[in-house]
């Protein structure tokens, strides 16, 4: 699954944007990964493992929150008919 959030831009300096990934590792596990900048700029990446899938959507689901919250805007999904196991 991934989302890509971004903020409205201002005038002054490119928008922000946040990607949230969830990807199946190796292992059997999840992984969340983070990804947050400025467009055309340098990012940042976080990753955040869980062994349950249930709980790395709970993870991706309260970020994406958090930046709903903080006024950004969902502009990209993909997978979003992740289902929980």
């Amino acid at each position: 699954m991934r989302l890509l959030l971004q903020q409205r831009p201002d005038g002054s300096e490119p928008p922000r944007f946040v990607q949230l990934m969830l990807q199946r590792d190796l292992l059997g596990g999840w992984t969340l990964i983070r990804e947050s900048g400025q467009i055309g700029g340098r990012s940042t990446v976080r990753r955040q493992q869980y062994l349950d899938q249930g709980e790395a959507f709970a993870a991706l689901e309260q970020a994406r929150d958090q930046q709903l919250k903080r006024g950004f805007q969902l502009m990209f999904a993909q997978g979003a008919d992740l289902h929980r196991g």
